[in-house]
């Protein structure tokens, strides 16, 4: 199989982040057409991302999609036997590799104390009997005989597991060339398809499209959606009261088209592994530092639309004027925590921009040590040109993406959750005030 080595590059994810929710969310407000039809855009984006299974021709409601499958499926399987093929070749070089160095180093060793035997015989033969001299030439004799059969019994058993293990060694390379090759002209079918398909979708959304007016509504499908026109349901606009829910909603909906990112990263992770046998080193950081983010920044959100986990057994039944009166008498725990998340964060931010064995002046500064016109005297070349002051955190893997944006990511999280639980505490007050 041909390899598929990519690494994300930094700028790209940052961008990323920012620019597909935009661009989601102008797609999302677009006036939806009165008849729905098929398009000719997401049909080749789907042709792109789904193709190899060919959801494109599923998507457009063609039975031949369904041709695509048992060949990529196959393209697993040989793959699949591909890796256990290397593994197996792998494990059978090593051990003929050791077989041969065990080879190289006993041969000599064996002649060398071949050598010495005739020598030592005669020094037995010649020292007189029971002196310490006969007695120290027969034990070196005897550890010399010791070590030739030594030797000539590592060498017969490293010959005959050499003699065993070539041959299984040639079989797992040709078992791992035949299943490459397989995964490989398999793979260039699924690719000369997607091309012929590239070439026919236009005709097939056509054909689709022409297809829509022929289709009967079942009555369960006109039930449902019968049912969803007249259901009330309570649009996120509703909660907005002032600027700051409103702050609140952008920034939800922004975050919730990340995990639209996450599903296209971790498909490509998936293609990258299992069709194409180069798993990536950077999917996995990228999309569990994305979720934590998303969480952070939600977290206004989800207070906002009342979101967050509780417990309504003794608060759901009260009137909104008493719900309002134990907001207020519980939000003092609210802000303890909001409050602590903030200032921590504060000071994870200022860390990750110097990253010092000791702490630099900004950190310090961040922890209240100075003030700021007092940090900003104590800032010289030194915090500049210091190998002790690393500028800028990196996380530890491969990828080493930059980790100091992730943490004011958390001080922007704390100060949404903080901004939302004064708007909420206002509101609070008014009901209380109001008594509605």
């Amino acid at each position: 199989m041909p390899g598929l080595s990519f690494t994300l590059p930094h700028w790209l994810y940052w961008v990323g982040l920012i620019v597909f929710p935009l661009v989601a969310m102008a797609l999302a407000r677009r006036p939806k057409p009165a008849r729905q039809t098929y398009s000719t855009a997401l049909s080749y984006l789907i042709l792109i991302t789904g193709g190899l299974v060919g959801l494109h021709r599923l998507y457009l409601k063609n039975i031949w999609g369904l041709l695509f499958i048992p060949i990529f499926l196959f393209v697993l399987f040989a793959n699949a036997n591909e890796r256990e093929a290397r593994s197996a070749a792998s494990d059978a070089d090593n051990l003929v590799r050791v077989a041969e160095r065990t080879i190289e180093r006993e041969e000599p060793r064996l002649k060398s104390a071949e050598s010495q035997i005739d020598d030592l015989r005669a020094e037995v033969a010649a020292a007189e009997e029971g002196s310490f001299a006969r007695r120290g030439a027969e034990r070196k004799l005897k550890r010399t005989e010791d070590q030739v059969e030594k030797s000539r019994v590592r060498l017969d058993e490293a010959r005959a597991e050499l003699e065993e293990i070539k041959p299984l060694a040639t079989v797992a390379q040709d078992n791992r060339s035949f299943w490459s090759n397989a995964a490989r002209n398999a793979f260039y079918v699924l690719l000369a398809m997607m091309a012929v398909d590239a070439l026919l979708i236009p005709m097939l959304v056509r054909k689709a499209n022409a297809s829509i007016g022929e289709e009967e509504v079942s009555e369960a499908e006109a039930a449902l959606a019968a049912a969803e026109a007249t259901e009330e349901r309570k649009q996120d606009s509703d909660y907005a009261k002032n600027w700051i829910d409103r702050l609140s909603l952008f920034c939800g909906e922004f975050v919730s088209y990340w995990a639209v990112i996450a599903v296209f990263v971790y498909y490509f992770e998936v293609i990258s592994r299992y069709v194409f046998n180069s798993p990536t080193n950077w999917a996995h950081e990228a999309m569990y530092l994305m979720f934590g983010m998303q969480y952070l920044i939600a977290g206004a959100y989800a207070m906002l639309t009342e979101s967050h986990v509780r417990v309504d057994v003794f608060y759901a039944p009260m009137s909104p004027r008493r719900k309002a009166i134990t907001d207020l008498l519980t939000s003092i725990f609210f802000f303890i925590f909001a409050g602590t998340l903030l200032v921590t964060s504060w000071i994870f931010a200022f860390d990750a921009i110097a990253v010092p064995s000791g702490n630099s002046v900004v950190s310090d500064w961040a922890r209240g040590q100075y003030g700021f016109f007092e940090m900003l005297g104590k800032l010289t070349l030194s915090e500049w040109t210091d190998p002790n002051i690393r500028w800028g955190e990196i996380s530890f893997n491969e990828w080493e993406v930059p980790l100091w944006p992730m943490k004011w990511v958390m001080v922007l999280g704390g100060l949404l959750l903080v901004l939302q639980g004064i708007s909420k505490l206002a509101q609070d007050f008014r009901a209380v005030m109001r008594g509605a």
